[in-house]
């Protein structure tokens, strides 16, 4: 018996048909298909380092740390023994253990060491990985990770904090940044009034000195209602200047003086999920900022950051749905109901593959977008970029939490409750669709590059026409959507019914070209079948059920 296994034999009855404990699990050598898809696009030669990041993020330490911090959640300390205001916040260690393992591992900033060799695409491959045991720990990495092409909209800021962001020494401690080995970077957007709405924002700016401008100091007023990660050394924001045009700001924690920087945090957020991770709202009164970018440009300006976490949300919400397959795959191979293990079922070997085809189509699509960031001197790519990360981050963030509750689903009771990791993965998921645009958002997002960037979506359709001819369903589907957008009449409240079919479209398209024949084939035949729902567990008769679960079993 293994010595960490539970005693099996109690007072009353022997423990049989349970499966034994999960143990460590190596999340690159077991994913077979994260391993050829990263090859597919050109990422072969971040092998060694996603390897040893897949063993230390699927350790079981590390898994049990993830509980540690979501169990102890995040403590105000707005002030001292003393009752000076020092607005800080508290975590357990296990947080700061799981903050040393991420970036320590690069999740901050990976893209950026490997510039022009696809550090997007090892980058995105990383999210996916560390989400697994923990998506709480990575809002910080993703904000820091997509604040650098907002920051070299000023160069005077990017060569102040780029060698900051580009350490990977965790520095927790809350002191003046260039007393820090490194340096962790924020986004603070939302207000009450406005939501998603960034244009009816309030809060003000007022030029500090004479001058104003792209570099120049500036004092912010107002409010701001989600605030993530508020222990980062700088926060990007938006402001109205005296123009009363919306500009961008980086407001740092601490004064160029040495002084707090006054940032009140009001209070602590009560989330559903990503609860290790702290959310605050917090108060501006003349805190200190310096205008990035251009004065008036500040949504142009703070765009590329929320690109850059909208392919974070749709990677992680990829590895997510691969942790929840790979949990259900675990529990029906060592459960047995009828005489029978569940994985030999045929009914639960058809829920288990329609997951597994799924996971690995979520995983294609967010990989593809994150190959197209790393080739920013090709128009198509340039295209497939703005248009694809739209798209995937609409499409992965929605299947999540039903890929999730159908794991869920496969456990029965065991995976209802605390002890199991799936109810944690399932308060997880949502925060992705609704973090950088909600569903609506994103369809408003497609539809502007549609109307206003012709060569958007035509380097989207020279994408997925590269399988035309492959399979006739395909070019039904093809076809059909580009009817459908012809078809301007009333497109803006089918905008989501449009982001969905540019999301199959190209997942299919994908498939057929690069994936295991099999899952392509079943793909195909499920979600470009007019009768295609969604659910799981309804894959047409004749499907290799059992080669589809092989290959999504770990390796």
């Amino acid at each position: 018996m293994n010595p960490r296994s539970p005693i099996s034999k109690l007072a009353t009855h022997e423990v049989s048909n349970t499966p034994p404990h999960r143990g460590d699990q190596n999340l690159w050598t077991e994913d077979r298909a994260l391993k050829e898809w990263l090859d597919c696009f050109g990422g072969s030669m971040h092998r060694a380092h996603l390897a040893q990041v897949g063993m230390l993020a699927g350790l079981d330490a590390t898994f049990e740390k993830a509980n540690l911090a979501n169990a102890h959640v995040p403590e105000l300390r707005a002030f001292d023994r003393y009752g000076m205001r020092i607005n800080s916040i508290e975590f357990h260690p296990a947080y700061h253990d799981l903050m040393q393992l991420a970036v320590s591992s690069q999740l901050h900033n990976f893209a950026w060491h490997h510039e022009g060799n696809f550090g997007h695409l090892g980058q995105g491959a990383l999210t996916y990985m560390f989400s697994q045991p923990e998506g709480g720990v990575l809002c910080p990495m993703a904000m820091t990770y997509a604040a650098v092409p907002t920051l070299r909209m000023s160069a005077q800021i990017a060569d102040e904090w780029m060698p900051r962001i580009l350490a990977n020494e965790y520095d927790r401690r809350d002191i003046p940044v260039d007393e820090k080995s490194s340096a962790l970077l924020g986004m603070f957007m939302t207000e009450k009034q406005g939501g998603s709405d960034v244009r009816a924002n309030t809060t003000s700016a007022v030029a500090l000195e004479a001058r104003s401008g792209e570099g120049a100091p500036y004092l912010l007023t107002g409010h701001k209602f989600f605030c993530s990660a508020p222990m980062g050394d700088a926060f990007l924001v938006l402001a109205r200047t005296e123009g009363q045009e919306v500009s961008c700001f980086l407001v740092p924690r601490w004064r160029p003086d040495g002084q707090r920087n006054n940032l009140a945090i009001q209070r602590l957020k009560n989330k559903l999920g990503n609860r290790s991770n702290a959310s605050a709202e917090i108060e501006f009164h003349e805190t200190y900022g310096v205008m990035v970018g251009e004065e008036a440009k500040g949504i142009r300006t703070i765009i590329e950051m929320v690109n850059g976490n909208r392919i974070y949300c749709a990677m992680s919400s990829a590895g997510m749905m691969r942790q929840a397959l790979a949990q259900a795959l675990h529990h029906t191979r060592h459960r047995s109901a009828f005489g029978r293990p569940l994985i030999a079922q045929p009914l639960m070997q058809n829920v288990l593959a329609d997951m597994a085809i799924e996971a690995e189509a979520a995983l294609a699509l967010g990989l593809r977008v994150a190959a197209a960031m790393d080739q920013p001197g090709d128009p198509h790519e340039v295209a497939m970029a703005r248009l694809g990360t739209a798209v995937a981050k609409y499409w992965n963030t929605r299947r999540c939490p039903y890929l999730i509750f159908e794991a869920m689903e496969c456990h029965g009771g065991p995976g209802y409750i605390e002890d199991s990791i799936l109810p944690r993965l399932y308060r997880e998921a949502p925060v992705n669709s609704i973090w950088e645009g909600s569903g609506n958002v994103i369809g408003l997002d497609v539809l502007r590059t549609i109307s206003r960037e012709p060569g958007g979506i035509a380097s989207f359709f020279d994408e997925i026409e590269k399988a035309r001819g492959a399979d006739s369903r395909l070019d039904r589907a093809i076809d059909e959507l580009k009817n459908t957008i012809t078809s301007s009449e009333g497109l803006e409240s089918r905008m989501r019914t449009v982001t969905e079919m540019m999301a199959l479209t190209l997942q299919g398209s994908l498939l057929v070209r690069h994936a295991d024949p099999v899952v392509a084939h079943t793909f195909l035949e499920s979600r470009l079948n007019q009768r295609y729902r969604g659910a799981f567990g309804c894959l047409p008769g004749g499907t290799d059920l059992e080669a589809i679960i092989q290959r999504a079993l770990p390796a």
